[in-house]
């Protein structure tokens, strides 16, 4: 099994290069349509292996909670595009926790802005920090908070805000800002 899986991946990025060939030979052909096909593909499917890597930096259950199976998507360039991973998780008293990172789209750095100004950011919630990130916390205790101004993190759910605020720090955030 562990053998198969960097041949998925090779075949992958094999995609990912046959496309953006594909798109390349179509434009040179004068085939504009057809490039940009290609081209959409090759960023669709390079949307799909981030989703992929951002799924592997989802924290696992934290004790006396479930986790359930994680959840990707990739949207290309409906809604400004973006790539996304998620995990939802239960305790037995019923409360729920859902954990999300979104990268590859524009409206990050929308809220990154936001995020930067004291301000704006106090209007939102309140200002709390998460390992040495800064993020805001609803009312309702949910948790967001913008990485290398690439990615967001979104932590609600039914559950207190102490837990919420528990699964925030469970997300390998280091890894994430290589990314």
């Amino acid at each position: 099994m562990l053998i198969l899986l960097p041949a998925a991946s090779a075949v992958a990025a094999d995609d990912i290069l046959d496309s953006i060939e594909q798109a390349r030979k179509s434009y040179q052909s004068g085939d504009l349509t057809g490039a940009k096909q290609a081209l959409d593909l090759a960023s669709q499917l390079i949307g799909q292996k981030n989703a992929e890597g951002f799924a592997a930096l989802l924290p696992a259950a934290l004790p006396g909670w479930k986790a359930e199976k994680v959840q990707t998507t990739a949207m290309g360039q409906i809604g400004f595009g973006a790539s996304m991973a998620s995990r939802s998780y239960s305790n037995d008293k019923g409360d729920s926790v859902e954990v999300q990172i979104t990268g590859d789209s524009a409206m990050i750095t929308q809220f990154a802005t936001f995020l930067a100004n004291p301000g704006i950011a106090g209007a939102m919630g309140k200002i709390v920090r998460v390992g040495s990130q800064r993020a805001i916390q609803t009312q309702d205790g949910d948790v967001h908070m913008v990485i290398a101004n690439k990615f967001l993190i979104t932590v609600n759910g039914s559950a207190d805000g102490a837990a919420k605020m528990s699964y925030a720090q469970a997300v390998d955030v280091g890894k994430l800002s290589k990314m």
